[in-house]
């Protein structure tokens, strides 16, 4: 069985092999790319990359494109096509790259829960060392996505809860970092900005992780129906809590919506506190052209090519910050 399972990989990832060979060196973003210079400010890209990307954002994460589900819909069969235009492009302009995401329980192959517990394990084993094969030079890896919230339906094949309660986890942290050794490994939740209750929940595994030497920061997705609403206060006390931990903290996935002066004032009163915590190490929006974003109102340019007025106040700020 192995020796079957060590040729499909090797068929699967020689051509990544290249790839990641001729893009191995280091490369340093232009001083003028994005809006942000003390730390990253990044943006999705799920498919072709926006001609006015590098306007605003200096970090790259598919949307969807590094999802396992997206990449081998059908068993044995990856198409990264999507994923390279992303990644490639990052490398090309020395963005930082996150692979979003190793496991999830939501948008999963299809597949992947009528297998045996022993293939589970070995699938689930050859797509992370797959994805690590074709991007060797991934900045960050969300191995696990939403622990709290979608747990994988094949979580027993790799150690269900165990006697951690997320022996499936820890698992899944040793393998990717063996598999990812450059690049930071990361978890990611929603529900954490607006929630102490989760915050805690979600450092009991970071700390497990921690604890291991497995985990190189938190992330946090901050969306809309969060972020929308949650205070100032109690968006700081969340922020200390995860900081607690000495791990840094990566803002995942924000987005606001609303009309032109509702997204303004919340842009206003809830991205400083964000960036300005000394723990946030980075920040990551989803999405920022109408049309093109998973929310309505969420964009930060309009389809004709606008800024709206939360973007006019988001260059400004970064300015000075």
């Amino acid at each position: 069985m192995k020796k079957m399972f060590k040729s499909k990989l090797a068929k699967l990832c020689a051509s990544s092999l290249l790839v990641g060979s001729i893009l191995s060196f280091t490369l340093i973003p232009s001083a003028d790319a994005g809006l942000a210079r003390s730390k990253f400010l990044g943006n999705i890209i799920a498919g072709s990359v926006p001609s006015n990307f590098a306007t605003y954002w200096n970090q790259v994460t598919p949307e969807n494109s590094t999802k396992w589900g997206s990449v081998e819909a059908t068993r044995n069969r990856m198409n990264w096509t999507a994923a390279d235009t992303a990644y490639n492009y990052a490398r090309s302009s020395g963005f930082p790259f996150k692979f979003h995401t190793l496991i999830w329980g939501s948008q999963e192959p299809g597949w992947i829960g009528s297998l045996s517990a022993a293939d589970q394990k070995a699938e689930v084993l050859q797509w992370i060392q797959a994805s690590a094969s074709k991007y060797p030079n991934a900045a960050f890896v969300d191995v696990v996505n939403e622990p709290l919230h979608a747990k994988p339906s094949y979580r027993n094949a790799i150690g269900g809860d165990g006697a951690t309660g997320w022996d499936w986890v820890i698992w899944s942290f040793q393998e990717a970092r063996k598999a990812f050794p450059n690049s930071k490994l990361l978890l990611n939740e929603y529900g954490i900005i607006s929630d102490p209750n989760a915050a805690a929940a979600y450092v009991q595994i970071a700390n497990l992780l921690k604890s291991r030497g497995l985990i190189d920061g938190i992330g946090i997705q901050c969306h809309q129906f969060n972020m929308d609403t949650v205070s100032v206060s109690t968006m700081r006390n969340v922020l200390n809590t995860l900081a607690s931990t000495g791990l840094p903290i990566y803002v995942s996935e924000l987005d606001m919506t609303g009309d032109d002066a509702t997204q303004l004032a919340r842009y206003k009163e809830k991205f400083p506190v964000l960036w300005e915590h000394t723990a946030v190490k980075g920040v990551t929006l989803w999405g920022y052209i109408e049309g093109q974003t998973w929310k309505a109102n969420t964009h930060l340019i309009t389809s004709s090519g606008t800024e709206r007025p939360a973007l006019k106040w988001l260059r400004d700020y970064l300015a000075a910050h």
